[in-house]
């Protein structure tokens, strides 16, 4: 809500009534607003801005003096604010302070004035007594005016509402406006949450003065970052002319081609200087104003005198606000500009034929990370790159850090990685099932540029278990083709998938293949990630007990049917069996870009369920599927490798050697993540367990 102070009001030849409006109590220069008025002898309208028969009123724009946006101050203009009550109170006490002693005259008499004995507000003038006698006749309207103490200021007895010219009792919160009774039963105010003015009244008082009792108590902080902010000034003022003088020289050398160049150079600098001056002194001049009896601080405490409830929530409530935004830059302090003119510097060694586009060396942009190609698996690694028209880098540096430590803790600091070469870096051993966050920044001989938005990646939950493909076991080398470096597995659907058509209507038999992973886990906890193709027709992945896959695989019949249940661990009478035994078998089913959840753990134990799942569901298949095995436990979770949401967790029975597998069933393929680091060395070895080759 805007309060505006109308100062005087003057005739111009136009005869038309201007309101010349001065904006109070603001740290910028005061800024004259004129309010033009249509004649009254005119005939046109009956309240300011308003001609009678016109299509559309007059809208009357006013600048805000706190955000400087424009406000429509409606068809009543000016009628439709509440006066400041409290801001006239605080004017009345400081002329009252400077001129005491003053006696004040009587207005209505004649040269000399005699001095006043008493006032009326109604008729907003000083009286001696024979002036208030002669204007006040017996027998008249005006006779009943009551006189009061000679003052320089007339207000109300208490703040009225606008609208309806009653005492405002309550406050509307949702508005944050004052409204009397009758506001408060009209629709305008429907749902609105409005307390009594004296509940307004208190909580602004409190947070008021708890605001300005921190400004108070910290005014050896005030002084000091006022005192910070003066060496700032003289540093930049010095740097400034340095910049200017070394850009002088290096200009003037260059011959009378340069000499246009050189006026311009010397102006951005100028330009700059003033800029970061501008910006200082207006801090500057902020700080001040929040030392003791000055300024903002001042205000505030004859504001806190104010004991009319009204007129308080109506002048502290912008107050605070303001007195908020100064509590906060007095916490969070830091200079409006620094003092350093290090991109004014000039490279001087470029060809005379580009001296007509020679300008100021400029930071490089903040670079642009490369989320697709930037991931956490056994060690993070961060790629970047600098946008189109940035000027170039020498070198990057990377800050990396935790966010995830505990609140006791504190918060964690960056660390640096410096006079990184290139658009990419390696950030080794890095904590197992924490969130990182990460930026970059460029520099070259212009200094350091701005850092790029921060990435968060999430490290694997477990140890990184780095393996080969092995196909010896279960394995077609007709339908199975394995890469060279053996990370890689595809499956070609052949003629047994074609004869599975031609039988469907006598039993459908479906080829299986599997991949074993070349390293077996007997201990601790390890994790590992996979892409698997899309238009993969049937694939599982998943983990098991070495012993029982070769025993599932090795020598068994090339076919399956929906009949036919393999092994999956339980013996012949595990059903009658009072204790459950873990599967040895945990695979997650994806086909068709898909991934089958079933309503349990064991759903997906084993490579199909008897009778299937009671009921499943579908998700999409993520770029990257993570396994999670937790040895000791006895579980292994599913995770989307991304984001490291949890897609499935089974039970597994963990008694002996538990290897990485992979099932296809018609076409296929998968792709195990390579690791970030250097490629280990081919082992077989883990745990104290060791494979034969």
């Amino acid at each position: 809500m805007l309060i505006w102070a109308v100062m005087r009001a003057e005739l111009w030849p136009s005869k038309n009534l201007i309101f010349r409006l001065n904006r109070l109590h603001h740290p910028q220069p005061a800024i004259t607003h004129f309010l033009y008025l249509p004649d009254p002898s005119t005939g046109f309208g009956t309240y300011p801005g308003r001609k009678r028969g016109a299509l559309h009123p007059q809208v009357i724009m006013f600048p805000c003096p706190a955000c400087q946006g424009d406000v429509e101050l409606g068809e009543r203009g000016l009628a439709g604010l509440f006066r400041n009550l409290t801001l006239e109170r605080v004017v009345e006490r400081y002329r009252q302070s400077v001129s005491v002693g003053g006696a004040i005259l009587c207005q209505l008499c004649k040269p000399p004035p005699l001095e006043a004995t008493k006032g009326c507000t109604e008729c907003r003038a000083t009286f001696c007594n024979e002036c208030f006698k002669l204007f006040h006749p017996w027998g008249t309207q005006k006779a009943q005016h009551e006189p009061t103490l000679p003052t320089l200021s007339f207000r109300p007895k208490g703040l009225m509402c606008p609208d309806h010219k009653e005492e405002v009792t309550h406050y509307c919160k949702t508005c944050q406006r004052l409204v009397c009774q009758l506001c408060r039963v009209r629709r305008t105010h429907s749902g609105h949450k409005i307390t009594p003015v004296l509940s307004a009244y208190q909580a602004l008082k409190d947070k008021l003065t708890k605001s300005l009792t921190y400004i108070l108590g910290n005014q050896d902080t005030v002084q000091t970052q006022i005192c910070e902010l003066e060496e700032t000034v003289r540093h930049t003022e010095v740097s400034g002319q340095q910049a200017k003088e070394e850009v002088s020289q290096l200009v003037r050398g260059l011959g009378a081609v340069l000499e246009e160049k050189r006026a311009s150079l010397l102006q951005a600098i100028e330009e700059c200087q003033q800029e970061r001056l501008a910006r200082l002194s207006t801090q500057l001049q902020e700080h001040r104003s929040l030392l003791d009896g000055s300024g903002l601080v001042g205000y505030a405490q004859e504001v806190l005198k104010e004991t009319d409830q009204p007129c308080f929530v109506q002048a502290a409530k912008q107050l605070h606000n303001r007195i908020a935004r100064a509590t906060e830059a007095l916490q969070t302090f830091r200079p409006a500009a620094g003092s350093s003119f290090r991109h004014c510097q000039l490279d001087v060694s470029r060809e005379l034929k580009l001296l007509t586009e020679l300008n100021f060396l400029r930071v490089p942009e903040a670079p642009v990370i490369d989320t697709q190609r930037t991931f956490a698996y056994d060690q993070i690694f961060l790629c970047w790159r600098l946008p189109p028209h940035s000027p170039p880098a020498w070198h990057y540096t990377v800050e990396f850090r935790r966010t995830d430590v505990p609140a006791q803790q504190g918060p964690t600091r960056w660390q640096r990685r410096e006079e990184v070469r290139g658009t990419s870096a390696l950030l080794e051993n890095p904590d197992t099932g924490s969130v990182y966050v990460l930026r970059v920044r460029g520099c070259n001989k212009a200094g350091y540029g701005e850092y790029s938005e921060d990435v968060h990646l999430h490290t694997p939950p477990a140890p990184v278990l780095h393996f080969f493909l092995d196909g010896r076991w279960g394995a077609s080398r007709e339908r199975l083709a394995i890469s060279k470096d053996q990370r890689a597995v595809r499956s070609v659907p052949g003629l047994p998938l074609l004869l599975a058509a031609e039988r469907l209507l006598t039993g459908c038999h479906l080829s299986v293949d599997v991949v074993l992973g070349d390293v077996a886990v007997t201990q601790g906890r390890s994790y590992w990630a996979c892409a698997v193709d899309p238009a993969s027709y049937l694939v599982k992945v998943g983990v098991g007990l070495e012993s029982k896959l070769q025993e599932s695989f090795q020598g068994a019949p090339d076919v399956i049917s929906p009949r036919y249940d393999p092994d999956s661990g339980h013996d012949s009478g595990a059903e009658d069996a009072t204790v459950e035994a873990s599967p040895p078998f945990a695979f997650l089913t994806i086909g068709m870009g898909k991934i089958l959840l079933g309503s349990g753990a064991n759903a997906n134990a084993g490579l199909t369920g008897r009778d299937g799942p009671a009921a499943s569901c579908t998700v999409p298949l993520p770029p990257r599927l993570g396994i999670c095995l937790d040895y000791e436990q006895g579980r292994v979770s599913f995770l989307d490798a991304v984001s490291f949401r949890g897609l499935l967790e089974c039970p597994l029975d963990c008694s002996g050697p538990v290897c990485p597998a992979f099932c296809f069933i018609g076409g296929g393929a998968v792709q195990l993540q390579e690791p970030v680091g250097t490629k280990p060395e081919r082992k077989v070895t883990i745990g104290g367990f060791a494979k034969l080759d």
